[in-house]
């Protein structure tokens, strides 16, 4: 009897040892791979930074053009303003899905003006034929280009992190150590590509396919 206590005594410290360190191999890998997204989140915050620093002096230049459309100009710089509003820490990515919504509408609607001014320009051949016109072009081009890189990748990271964190066993330690699911960018119609901004305004835009 005494020998069998020892033998159940030895098998449950085994038994603590292997949860002890299967828990601990858990807990680093969360630990890895949350701060994966956080610096995947870092990159997104960066780009749309980006573009939101080349917005103002876009304005200033379509503001010069004769007659430009004034509900425009102040559509755009409304946008860009609202963006500001959304508060969220750039080096951590959110974990309250409602807040990543949020932020994600306001860029949203920030895509909507700009590309409505864009098409309206379109109309002030004087307007295009301006240099620093025609490279603020090029650089909304490359940065619209890499949000949509970007948000693929932390998507990505948050992917890999939501699976260890939502699959056994690594569920069980997630939830002891406080690692909770991460939200998703999610898609928006029709954004199974990258925002297109027409800059080539010798052609006339592609009519939309029929579904």
């Amino acid at each position: 009897m005494k020998k069998y206590a020892l033998g159940c005594g030895g098998i449950l410290i085994l038994l603590l040892i292997f949860l002890s360190m299967s828990g601990c191999g858990t807990y680093n890998r969360l630990v890895g791979l949350s701060q994966n997204v956080d610096a995947k989140w870092a990159d997104v915050q960066n780009v749309y930074q980006r573009r939101a620093d080349l917005i103002p002096n876009l304005v200033n230049t379509v503001a010069g053009a004769a007659n430009f459309e004034k509900s425009t100009l102040t559509d755009i710089t409304q946008a860009r303003a609202s963006v500001g509003q959304v508060k969220i820490d750039p080096s951590k990515a959110p974990e309250d899905p409602e807040q990543l919504r949020k932020f994600q509408q306001a860029q949203d609607q920030l895509s909507g003006a700009l590309s409505r001014l864009l098409l309206v320009a379109e109309r002030y051949p004087e307007l295009r034929a301006t240099q620093n016109f025609s490279t603020l072009q090029a650089q909304l081009e490359g940065t619209e280009n890499r949000i949509s890189v970007e948000r693929r990748n932390f998507n990505g990271a948050v992917q890999e992190y939501n699976v260890v964190a939502q699959r056994f066993p690594g569920l069980i330690f997630a939830r002891l150590f406080g690692f909770h699911p991460k939200p998703y960018f999610q898609a928006q119609a029709g954004s199974e590509t990258a925002p297109k901004v027409n800059f080539d305004f010798g052609k006339p835009a592609a009519a939309p396919a029929k579904p």
